[in-house]
């Protein structure tokens, strides 16, 4: 009985005696938004990034600025914006402006179409729009300096020669998102920025700045648009959730969020799915559905993880040839792998 009663008092002594010397404190985890912010300071490293906000299920958990930016200071978003032209493309359609994405381009583009056209000109869609397969050669690229250096850029981008069918290999071109934009303008009645923030005012946090008009006065569908990072999370936001804000407002169709998601073809580049104005990638073992634009503007959802993430970065700095772009998809990486510990 007395041996019994020592081995108790001997094992209670123990609970409550101070680590040995030299032995290694049991240290709690880190909590995941603690880990996450953790994770952003270290990319301080990437000296061309700007600002990442991280959003889990609809929460901010971390953000943070870069070479004295902020996240809520508006930045050129460059091609990311054409996520946005898809969007207002969906609300359109919905509204019953568009017929839907089989619909020719061509007797809404009439007045701009060259004066002998060719005849696949006729067989262009909405959709091959969307998913950079109109068949016509790229405005972007080499060919944008003397694109946007003509009179009219929606003629100009008619005119382009074709380089492959209607329906064909991606040819990635802001034309095509331009040629979006000045068929919206037509059929919505106003410009597209007034289109954009009708449609999509009731976001919160959402706000575009400047945005370049053409020499007609049509918005630039895809680029040169003014947007805060946290401006960008929003809309990121907005498609996590099936496009309905956080108060439940459905301001773009569920269904075009499923159909902008769905990759119709590959980007010869990277080879990334990429469907109506957004890329598909899996990153850090999980599917990812991306925005990309000029010299790092980023824009992640990760349905899985219920994760959005936007970062913005030096427009002045190309990412794809230079390996920055990688550099953020690992950044991300990190962020998934973080999120899921």
């Amino acid at each position: 009985m007395k041996k019994r009663v020592f081995i108790i008092g001997l094992l209670a002594g123990l609970a409550v005696m101070p680590p040995l010397a030299g032995a290694r404190a049991q240290v709690p985890p880190a909590q995941p938004e603690q880990a996450i912010a953790e994770t952003l300071a270290a990319a301080s490293s990437l000296s061309q990034l700007k600002a990442v906000v991280v959003a889990r299920d609809g929460k901010i958990v971390a953000e943070r600025g870069y070479g004295g930016h902020t996240p809520v200071e508006s930045a050129n978003i460059k091609s990311a914006s054409k996520s946005i032209i898809s969007a207002l493309v969906g609300i359109a359609i919905d509204k019953g402006l568009l017929e839907g994405v089989d619909q020719p381009i061509a007797p809404i583009l009439a007045s701009d179409l060259p004066a002998e056209r060719d005849p696949r000109l006729d067989r262009i869609t909405i959709g091959n729009l969307l998913s950079m397969q109109a068949g016509l050669e790229r405005t972007s690229g080499g060919n944008y300096g003397r694109w946007v250096a003509s009179r009219n850029w929606v003629r100009a981008a008619l005119a382009m020669p074709f380089a492959d069918e209607p329906g064909g290999t991606m040819l990635y071109s802001t034309g095509s998102t331009h040629l979006l934009s000045a068929i919206l303008t037509k059929v919505g009645g106003k410009s597209t920025l007034a289109l954009a923030r009708d449609w999509l005012g009731p976001l919160e946090e959402f706000r575009i700045g400047a945005w370049d008009r053409d020499p007609q006065g049509i918005y630039l569908g895809g680029n040169q648009m003014a947007m805060s990072t946290r401006s960008l999370l929003a809309f990121g936001e907005l498609y996590r959730n099936g496009g309905r804000t956080a108060d439940g407002t459905q301001l773009v169709p569920e269904d075009w969020v499923r159909q902008s998601w769905q990759s119709r073809t590959n980007s010869r580049f990277s080879n990334d799915g990429y469907g109506y104005g957004w890329f598909e990638r899996v990153i850090g073992g999980k599917t990812v559905h991306y925005a990309w634009g000029f010299g790092g503007q980023m824009l992640y959802i990760v349905p899985e993880l219920g994760l959005t993430v936007a970062m913005t970065s030096d427009e002045g700095d190309p990412s794809a040839r230079s390996g920055y772009r990688d550099d953020l998809h690992d950044l991300l990486a990190k962020i998934i792998g973080t999120a899921e510990s």
